[in-house]
């Protein structure tokens, strides 16, 4: 009889079951294998094994006795000249173990994506860790494969091509692809996340080649507590989970959307300086009401119906329970792309409990938020002077007007529901007004004021006279050039976001916008638009991508050890950002700073954001740092190699 504790590493404390450099596999071999790669408790064979300790691999030699295997030598499987494995000799209808065990192998660590470096494996490393023979003979630097691999990149024409040519390096090479990531932001961030995320998510089924993150479904309930304990990692403190109920403006796409939570975490990496193994991506199945993909035979969920309910919230409730007992009360827990329904819900009943953030509401709100403060400065004046009008009164159009009216609020000392009264919200339905109240969700009902009913939206900018106009419908072109020569109409500059993804459902484009307001509006998009030339003058679009947030967000938390999100710290987190914009941006036409210097932008908002916590009594980290955003950016993950020796 052979047992092995799986992905079991070697520690200064033994043996773990987490963040191995190699994974001890186990598998029925022949005696003489057995002697030689294991260690059981009749064996005289020492084994020299690698263990990571300070971001260095030392060398040791662990003596039988210590190790976690228990091995039978009088195991006997094949023998003579015939030592095979065990699964090479079987017939197809017996029953054979996955699980081999071996000493640390150059073989192995090529194929982990932790510890791999390719062609960068110094002449030393390939001595010491068994790779001779194993690579071509050339030594290069991380910068010239960070080249190589962009060279490799660009050749592709399709940006689906390039997301998975992206996902497979992030499989093979981790620590390559986050610096591949950081050192190109600009380029590739519409590859890893939106735009092209959206088409991923849609032929996820067609794509899937190797699990990334944990899917946990409707099957295992009752058991997401030993499900959780399958992953590897065990010092997780950011999951992003979605449901895949309304992926982007796609709609359901079931346990396709995993696209989503793997795309976010490599974000919070690249853009956020968080640790990849302390981020778990999580998809909770419950099925999906998507006919095409319950008849495409690619499609790798739950071929049923959604999951309303009691089910569904037993299933959710059993999830966030589990996680706090696997992770602890500190552990970040980022909801994703939940349809309007379970969004608020899940917000209101796990806020109090748990350290909780939905991007879609509170992201997005932030972001904009930033977006619009910048902008005043701009067009001038303070929020409390302008108005606004929203198409689009979902997680995202309600979250960002609340922000708004709060920031109103607290600048002015207004009571909310008078800073309320300065935004409208229009509907599928029209204006959202009082005379809707009894038929209104009840996220809605804020936003219903005094006003005569209203359908058409040029009717509503006309009726309401906005100074912003701000667009999360989901809805491609529904600013049309009647909307937006309104509201070019009745300001000097419009002020005009067109936030829906992916750029296909853009309410309007970069280009409509400036030309249609004859060059006079401040534009953001949500998904990247290219520079517009407009009567000699080159107008360079913003956007307003949640990234500029979350990752800096999720650092501040982290490095505070906050319990809980506040709003306040979603503002501290808007004011940040928006006190980035330089002139020079202004001056391009920019209510942004650009994404190249990311890092630098979130290493200050996780200092706002950390400084509030400490200021609201919500951080556990003791003492302070003095000085928090060189403290965040001596947090922040570095993909550099590191050197095994």
């Amino acid at each position: 009889m052979i047992s092995l504790h799986r992905s079991c590493f070697l520690n200064n404390s033994g043996i773990s079951g987490s963040s191995s450099l190699f994974s001890y596999k186990l598998n029925k071999l022949p005696p003489a294998s057995v002697k030689a790669t294991a260690l059981g408790p009749n064996s005289d064979t020492n084994a020299s094994v690698l263990i990571e300790n300070n971001n260095a691999f030392k060398e040791i030699t662990q003596d039988h006795t210590s190790f976690a295997a228990d091995v039978d030598i009088n195991l006997t499987v094949a023998g003579g000249d015939r030592e095979v494995y065990y699964d090479d000799a079987a017939t197809e209808d017996q029953l054979v173990t996955p699980w081999s065990v071996s000493v640390a192998s150059g073989y192995s660590l090529l194929r982990d994506p932790h510890h791999n470096k390719g062609l960068a494996f110094t002449e030393k490393e390939r001595d010491a860790h068994y790779l001779r023979g194993l690579l071509p003979p050339t030594v290069i630097s991380q910068d010239l494969q960070v080249k190589k691999m962009m060279y490799s990149i660009r050749k592709y024409k399709v940006p689906l091509q390039k997301y998975m040519a992206m996902m497979d390096l992030q499989e093979t090479n981790e620590r390559l692809f986050y610096k591949l990531l950081i050192d190109n932001v600009e380029e590739l961030l519409p590859v890893v996340y939106t735009p092209t995320v959206g088409e991923a998510c849609q032929k996820y089924g067609s794509i899937f080649r190797r699990p990334q993150g944990l899917f946990i479904s409707l099957k295992e309930k009752g058991k997401i507590d030993e499900v959780l304990r399958n992953w590897p990692q065990k010092d997780i403190q950011v999951i992003v989970v979605t449901d895949g109920e309304r992926i982007l403006g796609l709609g359901d796409l079931g346990c396709q959307g995993m696209g989503i939570p793997i795309g976010k975490l490599s974000l919070y990496t690249a853009l956020g300086g968080v640790c990849p193994s302390a981020c778990l991506p999580v998809t909770i199945d419950v099925g999906t009401n998507n006919e095409q993909l319950l008849n495409d035979e690619f499609y790798i969920g739950l071929r049923r119906r959604r999951a309303t309910g009691l089910e569904y919230a037993e299933l959710m409730d059993e999830f966030m329970t589990a996680v706090k007992q696997n992770y602890g009360e500190k552990v970040l827990i980022q909801f994703e792309d939940f349809a309007n329904h379970n969004a608020f819900d899940l917000l209101a009943k796990y806020g109090t409990t748990h350290l909780v953030f939905n991007d879609d509401i509170q992201g997005t709100a932030s972001v904009v938020l930033a977006g619009l403060v910048a902008a005043l400065k701009v067009v001038g004046g303070t929020l409390a002077d302008h108005r606004f009008l929203f198409l689009g009164a979902g997680e995202a159009g309600t979250g960002i007007a609340e922000l708004i009216a709060l920031e109103i609020s607290k600048q002015t000392n207004m009571p909310l529901e008078e800073a309320c009264k300065k935004i409208s919200l229009v509907d599928s339905k029209g204006l959202i007004v009082k005379s809707r109240i009894d038929s209104l969700q009840h996220f809605k009902k804020p936003w219903a004021h005094d006003h005569e009913p209203i359908k058409k939206l040029v009717d509503a900018v006309n009726g309401t006279k906005p100074t912003v106009l701000i667009g999360t419908s989901g809805v491609g072109r529904t600013f049309t050039k009647e909307v937006v020569e309104a509201m070019a109409a009745l300001n000097d500059r419009p002020i005009i976001f067109s936030l829906s993804n992916p750029t296909s459902q853009s309410e309007c484009t970069a280009e409509e916008a400036y030309t249609w307001s004859k060059g006079r509006a401040i534009f953001a998009s949500g998904s990247p638009f290219d520079p517009v030339e407009y009567e000699g003058r080159v107008f360079v679009p913003g956007q307003a991508n949640n990234a500029y947030i979350f990752p800096g967000f999720g650092l501040g938390l982290i490095m505070s050890g906050a319990i809980r999100v506040h709003d306040d710290m979603l503002l501290a987190a808007s004011e940040a950002l928006a006190a980035q914009v330089t002139q020079e941006n202004f001056d391009k036409g920019l209510i942004y700073p650009p994404f190249k210097n990311i890092r630098q932008i979130s290493a200050n908002i996780a200092a706002n954001v950390a400084a509030k916590a400490y200021e609201l009594g919500l951080a556990t980290r003791q003492p302070r740092p003095k000085d928090l955003v060189k403290y965040a950016e001596s947090c922040m993950y570095n993909p550099a190699y590191r050197s095994y020796w």
